[in-house]
């Protein structure tokens, strides 16, 4: 598997943004971890986001990015930088060769120029440690589920990575998230102490504002009160979730609850997307407006997977393959319905996995977890099941099958061929 490169994106074309996006976004391995508009703040930058390379727009003022980016290199800065620009005459080209510039690639980008230069970077540089995995859970509305599900998915994981790694959970929904109640924690320290501190982000100041619940698991609550949410910006929100990266085998995010320039920066910059809808047309619907409208801005509407949740409960007229045939995508993963289970799971502040260890729900995400964290081994597994379901029953369910088939089929054909009044 081709390790994670992380890039800052430079482009002062508005117009172009979202079409440089989309091309960066199609390669697995890339992730944006900070887009700007504004050549001065690259060094700024470079210095709270930890990237692998830049990818610079040089249009329309060549000249200022190019010594902008030089004057970095010469300040010790030594990520590798990309060029782009639909200006190829010799005087550019060599301008941007002569400031250190590690390739110079052509208006509109190409896809594989793009991959084959990435290529090159990956083997030229030594490996460096892998940074944690990122994971946004979204609902398609409020009230679908995400928070349980995210909530849930991090105590997993944490029992997954076992007590020699870090699983945190952080709350993007700033003004009403819940996540400190689903797990019934306190503490003095939130997500906004992080995000206005005028200071670096160290380990130190990051763990003093996390809380450990007795799963394992740490957690990093919403703000306290509605002032302290405004205050968050964009850069705030990546430069925190970078760190965590840093720090951690997994980060797990409720949210963003928003699609804005913030909202989307967290899923250009994630490994999972999970995108959480009900069999309701109301859900689906908007399911299909957000990939839309994000796709409009240039992300790239592959890297979100869906989630049916309480699948089972009466639901006339929509059903899961529905649902896949109308968003056209199968279902990452599906949620059964058991209502009394998970209500009473929020309502005393326990995850899953310590009431109802054994119900349906706790264990359907333990699944999901374990496609996120250790996929090869839960597909071994399946396989071993499968493979011994088969011996155990493959002759008597093959005959079983065989008798039960012609009656079908004259029963389909009955159907079928029975007059309509």
């Amino acid at each position: 598997m081709a390790r994670t490169i992380r890039t800052i994106l430079f482009t002062a074309n508005e117009s172009e943004a979202p079409a440089l996006r989309k091309a960066i976004t199609s390669l697995e391995q890339l992730r944006i971890a900070a887009e700007l508009d504004e050549p001065s703040l690259l060094p700024h930058a470079v210095t709270q986001f930890p990237a692998d390379v830049i990818i610079a727009d040089l249009d329309p003022n060549p000249a200022v990015v190019i010594e902008c980016l030089k004057q970095l290199r010469e300040g010790g800065q030594d990520v590798p930088v990309f060029a782009l620009s639909a200006q190829t005459d010799g005087d550019v080209v060599l301008r941007a060769m002569r400031a250190g510039f590690k390739e110079f690639l052509v208006k509109p980008l190409d896809v594989e120029e793009l991959e084959q230069a990435i290529s090159r970077l990956s083997e030229s540089q030594p490996s460096t440690k892998e940074p944690g995995k990122l994971i946004s859970v979204m609902g398609s509305a409020g009230g679908v589920g995400c928070t349980t599900i995210a909530t849930n998915l991090a105590v997993e994981l944490a029992d997954l990575v076992g007590p020699d790694q870090k699983v945190v959970l952080v709350d993007l929904d700033f003004r009403f998230g819940h996540v400190a109640t689903l797990l019934d924690v306190h503490g003095q320290f939130t997500v906004a102490d992080l995000c206005t501190t005028q200071e670096q982000l160290d380990p130190q100041m990051i763990l003093k504002a996390l809380i450990k619940h007795n799963s394992g698991l740490y957690v990093l609550r919403r703000p306290h009160s509605f002032a302290q949410a405004e205050l968050i910006t964009a850069a705030h929100c990546a430069n925190v979730l970078s760190s965590l990266q840093e720090m951690c085998s997994h980060v797990v995010v409720d949210g963003p609850t928003r699609h804005d320039p913030g909202g989307r920066s967290v899923l250009d910059a994630a490994d999972f997307n999970f995108l959480v809808l009900q069999l309701l047309v109301t859900s689906v619907r908007n399911t299909d407006r957000m990939v839309q409208e994000l796709s409009v801005q240039g992300f790239n509407p592959e890297r979100i997977s869906f989630i049916c949740n309480r699948v089972g409960r009466e639901s006339a007229h929509l059903e899961v393959d529905q649902v896949e045939t109308i968003l056209n995508r199968k279902l990452f993963a599906t949620i059964s319905d058991d209502w009394k289970s998970v209500s009473s799971s929020i309502n005393i502040g326990q995850p899953l996995s310590v009431e109802y260890g054994k119900g349906k729900v706790r264990q359907e995400i333990r699944h999901l977890a374990m496609k996120i964290h250790c996929p090869d081994k839960l597909a071994a597994e399946e396989a071993k099941r499968s493979g011994l379901f088969g011996k155990l029953f493959g002759k008597g369910a093959e005959s079983d099958v065989a008798e039960a088939a012609p009656a079908k089929n004259a029963g389909a054909s009955e159907l079928v061929t029975e007059p309509q009044v």
